[in-house]
């Protein structure tokens, strides 16, 4: 999977800092940040259509867990 730009991108997290990818986001000001990914192969995608799954990895550095939500649906368009 890859991070994806989109139009309500405002921001791009980890730009030019390795060895993170950058990740293309829309930032609020309520401190909401909301990514789109892609699979970058077929086989992801396959693999994601007969698994029903997508696993998250989320690099805490030892601090709390915030809050994550994955969802099929654009959050900007109702």
């Amino acid at each position: 999977m890859k991070p994806i730009a989109f139009a309500e991108s405002n921001t791009v997290f980890a730009k030019d800092q390795e060895p993170y990818s950058p990740l293309p986001a829309f930032k609020g000001d309520d401190g909401m940040v909301i990514s789109c990914w892609t699979c970058e192969t077929w086989r992801e995608w396959f693999r994601m259509m007969v698994t029903g799954r997508i696993w998250v990895l989320t690099l805490t550095f030892n601090k709390p867990l915030q809050p994550v939500k994955l969802d099929t649906t654009h959050p900007f368009k109702k």
